[in-house]
């Protein structure tokens, strides 16, 4: 747990996301819906139609839901590592996404919230993190590259986001690999 942060005059917490917490998870997910900036999704979505995605998160451990909670245990903010692909071979690589309350929007909380996400990722086993965002989003373009991440890819108009059609913009950075990973020739990396 990151404890006693504050930013903009609010004292903050990240821990991992409890079940009393999806409501609230929720509420902000589908307040990024209406802004059609950071979600495919276009109708919003309901605690039971969160909840087997909740759950899944929660029995895996290398896929935490984090919260940031102020004094009043209120959640301003939430990320989580997803898989990339089902398939076991991505295990070193996730997608992060991140969701501020608009209360609480402009403070700092994304940028506090992605720090301790990198932070975390390699005691995840994560080595390579992808952020699929739209290309209209120019905050979370530039939230990302101010950490590092650069551009790996483009998906021309892949969203009919009903008024328009979006692109999408894959954004990666990759960690410190680790020295049980391989490369495509075979060779493990030598870490001085």
């Amino acid at each position: 747990m990151y404890r006693a942060k504050i930013v903009s005059g609010t004292k903050y917490s990240i821990v991992k996301a409890q079940a009393l917490d999806l409501e609230q998870i929720v509420k902000i997910y589908n307040q990024s819906i209406l802004t059609k900036k950071a979600t495919a999704d276009l109708t919003p979505v309901s605690i039971k139609d969160r909840q087997v995605w909740f759950d899944t998160h929660q029995q895996r451990p290398e896929r935490p839901i984090y919260v940031i909670k102020n004094q009043d245990d209120q959640v301003m903010a939430w990320g989580c590592f997803s898989d990339v692909k089902d398939r076991s071979a991505y295990h070193i690589s996730a997608e992060i996404s991140i969701y501020v309350h608009s209360s609480f929007q402009r403070r700092g909380l994304a940028s506090h919230l992605l720090q301790w996400m990198l932070d975390q990722a390699p005691e995840l086993g994560i080595y390579n993190i992808l952020a699929l965002i739209f290309a209209h989003n120019e905050p979370s373009l530039a939230l990302f590259s101010n950490f590092g991440f650069t551009i790996w890819g483009k998906l021309p108009q892949v969203c009919d986001m009903q008024t328009f059609i979006a692109d999408i913009v894959i954004m990666g950075k990759q960690l410190a690999a680790s020295t049980n990973i391989v490369d495509a020739e075979g060779v493990e990396p030598i870490n001085h």
